[in-house]
């Protein structure tokens, strides 16, 4: 899958497409780290095992074993999508740590207390729009000022 670009449009060695400003481009992998700070940041969290009596309280299953595995899936998929590394790969690892982080850790349906389904409902659509927007970057990859676009030209 490539980003789909005029005929006409053309690449500086910088990876940036002719008609837009530098300064532009960095919006790109500024976007890319921030998406990817959050998993960075909780992975270590994750893969200690130091959230796996949170998960076993949300029922998932063989949580001693899925929490440390998800902290990995976030720690490699962050670092991909930050790095703009196989960024489409990193990107599939977020979607693969999201759905069932999002089901069982945010399922704000089952919640009685209303305080506790407003902040799980929060967190639920936090987490749906970190899905989108990392089905965004696995659909148009890196994009410029990445270590993607620096391989393409080798």
């Amino acid at each position: 899958m490539s980003i789909h670009m005029p005929a006409f449009a053309t690449r500086d060695r910088f990876g940036l497409v002719g008609g837009h400003s530098t300064g532009e481009h960095f919006v790109v992998p500024l976007g890319r780290v921030l998406l990817a700070l959050i998993f960075i940041l909780s992975a270590p969290h994750l893969i200690s095992g130091a959230a796996t009596a949170q998960a076993q309280h949300h029922g998932v299953p063989l949580a001693s074993l899925a929490v440390p595995l998800a902290g990995i899936l976030a720690l490699v998929g962050g670092l991909s999508v930050a790095l703009g590394f196989h960024a489409r790969i990193g990107a599939s690892l977020l979607v693969v740590f999201l759905l069932p982080v999002t089901l069982f850790m945010h399922a704000f349906w089952s919640e009685s207390n209303p305080a506790n389904m407003q902040m799980q409902q929060i967190e639920f659509l936090k987490n749906m729009a970190l899905l989108g927007a990392s089905l965004i970057v696995a659909y148009f990859g890196a994009g410029p000022l990445s270590a993607d676009s620096w391989r393409r030209r080798i």
